[in-house]
């Protein structure tokens, strides 16, 4: 099955699944918290809590889209979560598929619910997560450093396959644009995540909340492409 071909089979099924698919628990819990939240006028995190509201009564097939888009990774300055300085293209050069997403730690919205999807897709793959580079970078630099993201990763048991990135707020938001992820400011930030077989090929973009279930389905036909 070669790109092309993979393609026409991502937009024929949809690959559309309801917030009800990341897990019973997330979504209760989201629920819940959206309710409390959303009382407040001045929640800044009222944009996020309305679209949680949307997802989480949405069953149609539009609540994923995926698309592949030949994005080019330039050469970008970050700080890793283990506080050591590297350059986007060269994190993202090594042989192994790269699954990416952007967040911040104090997101209540979203972000968990990213979050907690990269931690089962590791989970799902069991020993073929070592051949995924798990790649997560915050929009939030200023607060996100280099301990916050190390507490962060930890709370969410990422494997050492799994990466989180911050640096300057330049930085930042030249990776956000580099993928055009960037939405102005944190609190306007969308689900989005990323996918690459390997090196030069292109990425495929899906935008929504994407289950465990979707992200390792879309994982094992991209490696199986030709």
């Amino acid at each position: 099955m070669n790109n092309r071909q993979y393609q026409w089979l991502i937009l024929r099924r949809g690959w559309a699944r309801s917030l009800t698919t990341i897990g019973a628990s997330t979504a209760l819990c989201l629920s819940v918290q959206t309710v409390h939240a959303a009382d407040s006028p001045m929640d800044p995190h009222a944009s996020h809590h309305h679209m949680m509201q949307a997802a989480s009564t949405t069953t149609s097939a539009t609540s994923t889209t995926a698309k592949t888009v030949d994005y080019k990774v330039p050469s970008i300055k970050l700080v890793r979560a283990d506080g050591r300085a590297v350059d986007l293209a060269t994190e993202l050069s090594d042989p192994r598929a790269v699954l990416m997403n952007f967040i911040f730690t104090s997101c209540t919205t979203i972000c968990p619910v990213m979050s907690h999807v990269f931690t089962d897709v590791q989970q799902k793959l069991g020993a073929d997560s070592a051949k995924l580079h798990m790649v997560s970078i915050s929009i939030d630099p200023e607060h996100d450093t280099p301990a916050r993201l190390k507490d962060y990763a930890a709370r969410y048991k990422a494997g050492s396959q799994w990466n989180f990135y911050t640096g300057s707020a330049a930085n930042s938001v030249a990776a956000q644009k580099a993928f055009s992820a960037f939405r102005g400011d944190k609190m306007n930030h969308e689900p989005l995540t990323l996918f690459r077989k390997a090196p030069g090929q292109p990425w495929l973009r899906i935008e929504g909340l994407a289950s465990a279930e979707d992200l390792v389905g879309h994982y094992r036909t991209l490696i199986a492409a030709k």
